[in-house]
């Protein structure tokens, strides 16, 4: 099984990243969310990966891995217009799909923003709120925040 997620992080760092500095640029990085409105607080930690289209545009899917009762999973594919304050700080409103296992398998949306923080050349903080309303009505709708940190490439 851990062979198995290890492949999956890798295929997703391949497969998308970028930079929201240049078109054509990749980010990758880890990740450490926290699922707020769950009942109980919930931890998780992964990675995502960014393709920026344009200086302005760019997708971001991630992969959490949930920590309690039961290891489970949460995938997000986010899409992200980021604003460019200045050289050092950039914001973006974000809206996507997700699909996790908090308690049992559903799929709903994402919506939210965050912002990135160049602490080096190529290195980034990021940090973001989104809410996840489900597209079922048995549970809560988490609200996420995040805090991570970005290699552009």
């Amino acid at each position: 099984m851990k062979k198995i997620l290890f492949t999956a992080i890798a295929a997703l760092f391949v497969a998308s990243a970028a930079s929201a500095q240049d078109a054509g640029k990749w980010a990758v990085g880890p990740r450490m969310n926290i699922y707020t409105n769950t009942g109980d607080g919930v931890v998780g930690l992964g990675a995502f990966a960014r393709y920026s289209f344009t200086d302005n545009w760019r997708i971001e899917p991630s992969m959490m891995f949930l920590l309690h009762n039961h290891c489970s999973i949460d995938l997000s594919f986010d899409a992200q217009y980021v604003f460019h304050l200045s050289n050092d700080w950039k914001i973006y409103p974000s809206v996507g799909l997700t699909a996790n296992e908090i308690g049992r398998w559903a799929a709903g949306l994402n919506i939210g923003g965050g912002f990135d923080f160049k602490v080096a050349r190529d290195w980034d903080l990021t940090a973001g709120l989104k809410w996840q309303p489900m597209f079922d009505n048995l549970r809560t709708n988490p609200v996420t925040i995040s805090i991570g940190a970005c290699y552009r490439f």
